[in-house]
């Protein structure tokens, strides 16, 4: 009867090994040259109107639908993970994935956000 009651309790205190970037079946997280040529000197634009532009030698910034703008710089990794540090001391990254025909932005939160076609 004890062991009926450890296994639960031990799988439990497990560490997760979840995905922070929560990839589904079918996606196709891009490489780092896939990335590089996705974004490098290019504007995304997303579902929310909100806009990323990535320049050439490594300026970013990201417009809000409202009006707003975030200022950093980014690098993409060998993994093609894209990491942006904001001038405000904010930190972020994320990966691209290709989703039917298009290409998703997924979050180390877990979101994701399609960029329009």
């Amino acid at each position: 009867m004890f062991m009926r009651f450890l296994i639960p309790l031990l799988l439990a205190a497990a560490p997760a090994t979840a995905d922070p970037y929560a990839v589904l079946a079918g996606d196709t997280v891009l490489a780092a040259a896939e990335v590089h040529a996705l974004i490098d000197g290019q504007t995304l634009t997303y579902h929310d109107d909100g806009q990323s532009r990535y320049f050439v030698g490594g300026a970013y910034s990201y417009s809000y639908a409202g009006g707003a703008t975030a200022y950093g710089v980014y690098d993409i990794g060998a993994d093609g993970t894209v990491c942006v540090a904001f001038h405000n001391g904010r930190n972020r990254c994320d990966r691209f994935a290709w989703r039917d025909g298009g290409v998703v932005l997924l979050t180390q939160k877990g979101d994701r956000f399609p960029v329009r076609r």
